[in-house]
């Protein structure tokens, strides 16, 4: 008799916009330890901006074609469609890969997906080994999960057309809840006693003894985080979230549009640019690629809120199209001709 294979293991890595999946993800793909790797990348937006900078690693535990991307639809939302086929594609790569991360939107809820994991054609191949969710340390120290929430607060109150339950909050609950590690992002921004304020919010949603773990830039041993063995599948319904009992959950309150931009000459500029649309319409999340004038690097941006990064990431390929294009995300209602205007002063 064939013995069957083992199953794969998959950790679900889960956090609100910004808070440092990506980066966590990049490095855990750099220090693999021999691990042949696979990624599903689930993006909100038109733009496969994580799955390219994951992409640029070059690291031959997780080759390009290891990385898959699911753009335009929440995983948690689409499994069958999108997950599914998936986790077919990698799966059927040889050599065998032996542990596959997924990177989920920062508006997925982790419940729906691992309970997918209990599917008869999926839990025969794979298990959760763990949910590990990244929060933002300098944001939940300021007592938010985002940046400006009181603006975004403000915003929703003063519409009586809204919803007034905080869609952000709600996800943010939902993903501690389901994690069994909780990454602290951006530590080193922190002093003591932000840390210590950033830690208590966090222990306010956790119902169970899970383990907070402060880190800067993404740098933890992955030894930390895989290889749990938790077969987070077969207990995912003793986690209990706002949306239980609900057969989904939508997306509606949140908008995600892209904005091409010609090359720029100073990447400070379009920071202070990208900064002051944030401030002024309410932004929660940008991020994109550019191109710099005179120079052969490509221009990686992140923002969250009006914390903004860039830094060179690669040089552009030959033959490559140097577009400028930016992925903004915020919640319904965001001004597109306004966060235009700003970027293109």
């Amino acid at each position: 008799m064939t013995a069957l294979p083992e199953r794969v293991p998959c950790t679900v890595v889960t956090g609100f916009l910004g808070a440092g999946k990506t980066t966590l993800i990049r490095n855990v793909i750099e220090n693999a330890g021999g691990k042949r790797l696979a990624i599903i990348v689930n993006e909100f937006g038109d733009v496969g901006i994580d799955g390219d900078i994951l992409k640029g690693c070059g690291v031959d535990a997780c080759p390009e074609e290891n990385i898959v991307e699911l753009a335009n639809g929440c995983i948690c939302c689409t499994v069958a469609d999108d997950f599914v086929p998936a986790l077919d594609q990698i799966l059927a790569r040889e050599p065998r890969v032996d542990h596959i991360l997924i990177e989920t939107s920062g508006l997925a809820l982790p419940k729906p997906l691992v309970q997918a994991f209990q599917w008869p054609s999926v839990k025969s191949r794979v298990t959760v080994d763990g949910v590990i969710a990244v929060v933002d340390g300098p944001a939940l120290a300021d007592g938010r999960v985002a940046a400006d929430m009181d603006g975004l607060q403000a915003q929703r109150s003063a519409d009586d057309s809204l919803d007034h339950d905080d869609p952000v909050e709600e996800v943010f609950e939902d993903q501690v809840a389901c994690a069994d590690l909780i990454i602290l992002s951006k530590s080193d921004l922190m002093d003591a006693a932000g840390r210590e304020r950033a830690n208590a919010i966090v222990s306010e949603h956790l119902s169970r003894a899970v383990k907070i773990v402060p880190t800067s830039q993404g740098k933890v041993d992955a030894s930390v985080l895989l290889g749990l063995g938790l077969a987070v599948e077969d207990d995912i319904e003793n986690r209990k979230t706002h949306h239980d009992g609900a057969f989904d959950h939508e997306h509606d309150d949140f908008d995600s549009f892209v904005i091409e931009l010609p090359s720029i000459a100073q990447p400070a500029d379009l920071a202070r640019k990208v900064a002051e649309a944030a401030e002024a319409e309410n932004v929660l999340r940008v991020k994109g690629f550019v191109d710099v004038e005179g120079k052969p690097m490509r221009l990686l941006v992140q923002a969250v809120g009006p914390r903004v990064n860039h830094h060179f990431d690669r040089a552009w390929a030959p033959g490559e199209d140097r577009r400028s294009r930016l992925v903004v995300i915020g919640l319904k209602g965001l001004n597109r001709p306004a966060i235009e205007r700003i970027l293109a002063s």
